[in-house]
């Protein structure tokens, strides 16, 4: 069988972050051909067979389009893009650009996509502008998905610090009753902010990010008075931020930054004097260019298959209070009105 040379160049990439650690990645796509690989500079020419070096080729070009869209590549990486590669031979079925137009982080043990078509919108959107609301109710992927955009934006270097932040007034407590130190007071509050970027980034990388203030974690309170520049800000249960305290974050925002804004406006913790923020910021800033909301329904909940019929169901009762309520406020209308004819 004839064996073909052809030489590729990967002269717009970080070629040495292209070959991994210690060439981790080059070692995996050689293990995976039976091709020749040689290195030189910044090109690597294969000598092989034709419907080899045309997979290669494929694999070539999915792992390029890989490490710039999301700033890294690792051997796992390398591994599922070549088994894709080998099983697709038919170009128009590679997830190339429409595959990654879902996923939005290459995680330390696993791949985060946009599951359903609002998620995807919502990664669209953040992508598009500066400020995003996510509006809805738990388990749809607000946070998660925030925190996933936070950390590729790092990775690529568009930023070069993630801010994590919530409101600590909720459940009806109070930090000055909670024992400890701040940093143990507030733990409890941001635990899910916390649980979630050391799944991503593993336990050690996350206490390394934390250590050298790359990542920041703080009470919302704490905020004031501060420019965040070059950063990636979420604030996380927004719901439960005063209409002061929602105009203070917002204000914090400096020059190539970007902030996503959580929240579900139907599990409000504040007294019944204060408004809510991000109701307010609803009703006031949804026709700001550069500012987008999204609604997230139980139809994007992403947890388990009960979460959303739960949901559903609270939905429903509260919608069927509300009918009564309403029926019982007109039969008292009506009723006085009644009274008032006779009269």
């Amino acid at each position: 069988m004839e064996l073909i040379e052809r030489k590729f160049v990967f002269d717009d990439i970080d070629f040495v972050q292209f070959l991994g650690l210690n060439d981790q990645n080059y070692n995996v796509i050689e293990s995976k051909f039976k091709s020749n690989f040689n290195i030189r500079g910044n090109s690597i020419t294969v000598t092989g067979t034709n419907s080899e070096l045309t997979l290669i080729s494929k694999a070539f070009d999915e792992l390029v389009y890989m490490l710039k869209k999301n700033g890294s590549l690792s051997p796992e990486d390398v591994a599922q893009v070549i088994g894709l590669v080998m099983v697709n031979t038919d170009e128009d079925k590679l997830f190339n650009k429409n595959y990654y137009s879902e996923v939005v982080l290459h995680a330390a043990k696993e791949v985060i996509k946009a599951k359903t078509p609002t998620q995807r919108k919502y990664f669209q959107k953040v992508t598009e502008n500066d400020i995003v609301f996510a509006i809805g109710p738990a388990g749809t992927g607000k946070t998660f998905l925030a925190v996933a955009m936070a950390i590729a934006s790092l990775r690529r270097n568009e930023v070069s610090k993630i801010v994590l932040s919530r409101p600590a007034v909720e459940a009806g407590e109070s930090l000055g009753f909670l024992p400890g130190d701040l940093n143990e007071k507030i733990d409890p509050y941001l635990k899910p902010l916390t649980d979630a970027l050391q799944q991503m980034l593993t336990p050690e990388k996350y206490k390394v990010l934390l250590e050298k203030g790359i990542i920041e974690i703080t009470p919302l309170a704490y905020m004031r008075g501060r420019t965040l520049n070059y950063s990636f800000i979420i604030l996380d249960e927004a719901q439960n931020a005063t209409i002061t305290q929602m105009k203070m974050f917002l204000t914090r925002l400096g020059v190539h930054s970007k902030a996503i804004i959580t929240g579900d406006i139907t599990q409000i913790d504040l007294p019944e004097n204060k408004g809510s923020g991000l109701i307010n910021a609803k009703d006031i800033l949804n026709n700001i260019k550069g500012i987008e909301f999204i609604y997230f329904t139980e139809k994007d909940v992403v947890r388990h298959k009960l979460v959303a019929d739960i949901i559903k169901a609270y939905e429903n009762a509260k919608s069927n209070a509300k009918s009564t309520k309403d029926e019982k406020h007109d039969g008292y209308d009506r009723a006085n009105n009644q009274i008032s004819e006779e009269a």
